[in-house]
Order: structure tokens, then sequence, then C-alpha cells
């Protein structure tokens, strides 16, 4: 074998090295973001109300009127495979906290969406609505900044 060939051959090693290595990075990466960071299970695990389907329904309101909070945490969550039935500003944007309120008396249900955001169980609250027919609604605040959604 020629030094040219030898050399190419060596440059194609390298290159695929280099390559396998990205590809062992990435599922690295996958395995420890799965293990080690929380997923939250979008389904309900009651029904007290009698909603349609199992999966969390919800709607997300602007309470502090910065401009396509709404629209960015909608998508957030149905990413995560919440179902986001309404979205849109809240009565005031006067909210200093963002918060999940409880409307269907399923606590766990909340909790579930709280943990979607990086919520503690405290930003958690009741208010029972059964006319709203759906599970929680999350309230955006002021705060929105050290949300997963908005982070950069």
């Amino acid at each position: 074998m020629s030094k040219a060939q030898s050399g190419w051959t060596n440059a194609l090693m390298n290159v695929a090295l280099v390559a396998l290595g990205l590809v062992v990075l990435v599922l690295l990466y996958a395995l420890a973001t799965r293990s080690f960071l929380p997923r939250t299970d979008p389904a309900r695990e009651a029904n007290p109300a009698g909603l349609v389907g199992d999966i969390i329904q919800i709607e997300v309101r602007n309470g502090c009127g910065e401009d396509g909070l709404a629209g960015e945490m909608t998508q957030f969550l149905r990413e995560a495979g919440f179902d986001v039935v309404e979205m849109g500003d809240h009565t005031s944007f006067d909210e200093v906290h963002t918060r999940v309120i409880d409307r269907v008396g399923d606590p766990e249900s909340a909790k579930k969406v709280a943990l979607a955001l990086g919520l503690t169980e405290d930003r958690v609250v009741q208010e029972i609505r059964p006319e709203y027919y759906l599970d929680a609604s999350v309230i955006i605040g002021r705060d929105y900044v050290t949300l997963p959604p908005f982070r950069e």
C-alpha cells in the first residue's frame, strides 16, 4: 500500500471515530436526561368531573401582560403531552407568580402540570369550577422568565 493510500485510510478512520464518538455522546446525554430529570405523565389518574379523555385538559392565561406568553406556554405544554383547550389573557395583568389552579378537585393532575413547568407544589391552588370543563388553569405571572418554556 502506498503512502497516499495509507494517508487516506487513516483520515477516513479518524472521521469514522469522531462520528462514532459524537453518536455515543448523544446517546449518553439522552440516557442521562431520561434517568435524572423528572418526566411528567400527562394522563390524569382520577377523573372526578367526568371529563372526556385520559389526558389532562388545561387552559393557559397570561397574567402579566407580555405579548405572546400564552402561545409559547401552550406550545410547551402540548409538546409535553397535555391537552391545552384554551389560551388567552387573564382577567388582570398583575400576577406576580405563575400558578396552577385545580378546577375539578383533582390536585394530582394540577401537580403534574406544575411539575412540567418546574413549579413547586405551593404554587398549586384549588378553585373548583366544574363549569370550565377542564382539569386545571395555568396563570402566567411576572416570574415567567424562570420557567422552562421561556429560558434562553
